[in-house]
């Protein structure tokens, strides 16, 4: 049995599978693709990675502690017990109470053009019995961090703008040139006040430093505070919505599940700027993974005779993650805050969803982590354009 090989910015991709992308329900069969997939007696099961010896642990770095709080890798029984307030050895006692106003003194405030946001309630009750509301404000490196509480009846657009320019005001750095945000039922509130700074509010959840410092607040924070309500669920919880169509720019011709070597995910990732116009990376060092640089990382490959016009529509997607629906026989592309497509359905085989789950399963000892990649050909020694993705989970609050 072979396996066909296809080449991502010189690094050879065990490519395991390759598709054709069948016209999605009810599009003209005038723009049918001609793409044809590999036969199928050439086609080869994907291996899932094994795991690294070492566990694969996502971290936030705050300025609130001396130590780093895990979070991917946490698991939901680990969560903090409101009557537990030991603090670990070494750790710094923090005050529940307090607010966070920091910038790293070696960061250049400058080059902070990008910020992550969250306006949201907290599991947090005021001595009028009412829930808190804060703003979280960090870059994705975390040199910036800013929260600040809010009563319930101080909520909008305006209590929200002041709040943005006096981080800016108190922290000495300019007013970012965008904003990202993860809740789409703060959109409105959020891109008016961002708006009226003149900053582009874009929602996303690529907010990957926020979640994990909101997830780190919750143990070290809110968990602690006088307030504290255990068991609240979050009020504004994230949307998981029913797949839709993909539009007609987004299709290619055809693609496959590939994996490539951590050590090989890093020099893409170092190597995004300079090596293409199209794409998106994660600050791995900030997120802590702890993989073996043999440990292959699953992604998908994309075919498309017109590569650089569908990379350059995918990169205004804030692309988030891809995952294999086995109960759809479907690759799910997920964008921005709420936005799920069908990416590519696939004939719903045995084989195929064995191939299907290994490649979930495999994405799954690495953390989440997996990408996307758009070539030209499946063979090419190159790639348009190259997105690291990461499955977290939603936030506690």
């Amino acid at each position: 049995m072979t396996t066909a090989t296809a080449i991502v910015a010189g690094h050879g991709l065990a490519l395991r599978r390759s598709l054709s992308l069948p016209n999605s329900p009810g599009r003209p069969t005038s723009v049918s693709l001609s793409a044809r997939s590999l036969p199928h007696s050439r086609q080869r099961m994907i291996v899932p990675a094994s795991p690294s010896p070492r566990p694969c642990r996502c971290r936030s770095i705050s300025s609130e502690s001396s130590t780093a709080a895990s979070a991917a890798a946490d698991t939901a029984e680990e969560e903090a017990d409101p009557e537990n307030t030991d603090v670990e050895e070494g750790d710094e006692v923090v005050d529940p109470q307090a607010e966070v106003c920091y910038l790293d003194p070696d960061a250049d405030p400058e080059a902070i053009r990008e910020w992550e946001l969250d306006f949201c309630s907290r599991p947090i009750l005021d001595a009028r019995g009412k829930k808190v509301w804060e703003l979280v404000v960090c870059d994705a490196t975390l040199s910036l961090q800013f929260t600040r509480y809010f009563p319930n009846n101080a909520i909008n657009s305006v209590t929200l703008r002041d709040a943005l320019a006096s981080v800016s005001e108190a922290l000495g750095v300019p007013m970012p040139d965008r904003v990202r945000f993860f809740r789409s039922q703060m959109q409105t509130i959020i891109t008016r006040a961002c708006g009226e700074l003149g900053v582009k509010a874009v929602p996303s959840r690529r907010c990957v430093s926020l979640l994990l410092w909101l997830e780190e607040r919750y143990e070290t924070v809110y968990s602690r505070h006088p307030g504290f309500q255990a068991g609240t669920r979050p009020l504004l919880a994230l949307d998981n919505p029913f797949p839709t169509t993909l539009p007609e720019n987004l299709f290619g011709d055809k693609w496959a599940f590939v994996q490539l070597p951590f050590s090989a995910v890093r020099e893409e990732v170092e190597s995004l700027e300079r090596r293409y116009a199209f794409g998106a990376g994660l600050d791995l060092n900030l997120l802590g993974f702890e993989l073996d640089d043999s440990t292959l990382v699953p992604g998908v490959a994309v075919e498309s005779s017109r590569a650089k016009p569908l990379a350059a529509w995918m990169n205004g997607l804030e692309i988030c993650a891809m995952e294999a629906d086995t109960g759809r026989a479907s690759l799910i592309l997920s964008a921005g805050v709420s936005t799920r497509y069908i990416y590519s359905g696939y004939q719903k085989t045995p084989a195929a969803t064995q191939e299907a789950e290994a490649w979930e399963a495999a994405k799954k000892s690495c953390g989440g982590l997996h990408f996307l990649a758009i070539q030209e050909n499946l063979n090419s020694d190159g790639c348009v354009g190259f997105w690291l993705l990461l499955d977290l989970p939603p936030p506690p609050v």
